[in-house]
């Protein structure tokens, strides 16, 4: 039998209020934006498990242990037992940044490679801007 939720397509966050929560970064800005979202609906995640990484998180999920919000981005190998879902109400948004040593913006790999990171966040449904 599969979670209530799992049918709905976009949840608010109050939904996961009362769910147990299976988290996948370490503390730091990216669980805060995950904490300051549910806090400013009212809740705090009640954490059952602390997952090393994404694909680990995805596993405890599957197995029933909690609900988790990941990023898109940590969402490009699906665990076959979860379903995905947008949160809305607030829908926590991160930032990422890429940090060049001046003077290395003109080498092609670089380039290269931040045009990997803007076409993956673009793939993974991102909706921030790439200067």
């Amino acid at each position: 039998m599969g979670h209530w939720l799992a049918a709905r397509r976009v949840l608010d966050l109050t939904e996961l209020a009362e769910e147990p929560w299976v988290v996948a970064e370490p503390p730091g800005p990216c669980r805060s934006l995950v904490h300051d979202a549910c806090e400013a609906v009212g809740f705090r995640p009640a954490v059952t498990v602390d997952g090393a990484d994404y694909l680990t998180a995805q596993g405890f999920v599957a197995a029933g242990l909690g609900v988790s919000l990941l990023p898109e981005l940590g969402l490009t190998q699906r665990h076959p037992g979860v379903t995905v879902h947008r949160v809305r109400g607030p829908e926590p948004v991160r930032a990422l940044h890429a940090a060049v040593r001046e003077g290395a913006w003109g080498q092609p790999v670089l380039g290269g490679m931040v045009e990997a990171l803007r076409s993956a966040a673009e793939a993974a449904g991102g909706r921030g801007s790439v200067p």
